[in-house]
């Protein structure tokens, strides 16, 4: 049964980017990226309000273990943390000492370690270029000495344009969707077993995207867990290949199903609801769409 969408707010000025689901107050905070403001969006009446401004094109979002919001600020290349006092605290630190690239999409495991996409983005960061980027886009992850200082650690050696991460169910298993829509990357879907000592093993290649006479097909952008563990990814685009989409994969790679989204270029996606039975995707159209999810 294909699901049916529904457009909740927007459109917006500039692509709509990060979107996460706040259970206690029944309401989703999305980001969008070009106005610099995280809005909030009420589950039930669609109504609008402005949480901040001036975010500085933040693009993913994500909840902390104890309800911290967390934002990856492509315009600023650093992570940044929103706090209820209103403050927005940076969240950052140097990879041997040099700057990082443009964070993305990131995701925080129990132990409030940060894992985060950090690839370089065609709008340049705001403030004179004195910093050069890294010479790899890879997946880096924060964590906190025992000082409580900010330290960035490289997770990932094979990575070209990583575009989203997520953590399975039981935090052993990292997701990373890599490859921009460019005939010189791969598209994939990877499984990353997180050992015991917090680094990476070899990926698994749970999914790869083609190409077709009108170019390359474009990949997964955003991701989240549904209820029962599996993974929900939006990507594709009006170009080339089956067009926007929302897919569900098993844990193993198995695409379970795949639905389409009547907008071009889904951006970031969170599963919402008291049932957890909903699921809201941003677009770069400026666009917040939202369905009830049926198997």
């Amino acid at each position: 049964m294909a699901w049916k969408f529904e457009l909740v707010a927007g459109p917006f000025e500039g692509p709509a980017g990060g979107v996460i689901w706040d259970p206690n107050g029944g309401r989703v905070l999305l980001s969008v990226i070009d106005e610099g403001r995280l809005l909030w969006v009420d589950h039930r009446n669609k109504e609008v309000t402005e949480f901040r401004r001036y975010a500085n094109r933040v693009n993913g979002l994500a909840l902390g273990p104890g309800g911290e919001i967390f934002g990856a600020q492509e315009g600023g290349r650093r992570l940044v943390q929103f706090t209820p006092d209103g403050r927005t605290v940076a969240v950052d630190a140097l990879l041997d000492g040099k700057y990082h690239n443009q964070p993305s999409d990131l995701v925080i495991d129990r132990n409030n370690r940060i894992y985060f996409t950090d690839p370089r983005h065609p709008i340049i960061p705001f403030g004179p270029a004195i910093f050069p980027f890294l010479d790899h886009c890879s997946v880096l992850r924060l964590y906190r000495n025992d000082r409580r200082a900010w330290v960035a650690e490289r997770m990932t050696f094979d990575t070209v344009n990583p575009r989203a991460v997520l953590l399975s169910p039981d935090q052993k298993t990292l997701y990373v969707a890599d490859g921009g829509p460019s005939p010189a990357e791969r598209r994939e879907l990877r499984a990353y077993p997180i050992r015991d000592d917090g680094t990476l093993d070899h990926p698994i290649v749970l999914h790869t995207f083609g190409s077709d006479h009108r170019g390359p097909h474009r990949g997964i952008e955003g991701m989240c867990l549904d209820r029962n563990g599996d993974l929900i990814a939006v990507g594709g685009w009006q170009r080339s290949g089956p067009g926007p989409l929302v897919h569900r994969f098993a844990p193993s790679g198995a695409l379970i199903e795949t639905h389409a989204i009547p907008a071009d270029l889904p951006n970031k996606c969170c599963v919402a609801g008291a049932a957890l039975d909903m699921i809201y995707v941003s677009t770069g159209g400026g666009q917040l769409l939202r369905a009830v999810m049926t198997s």
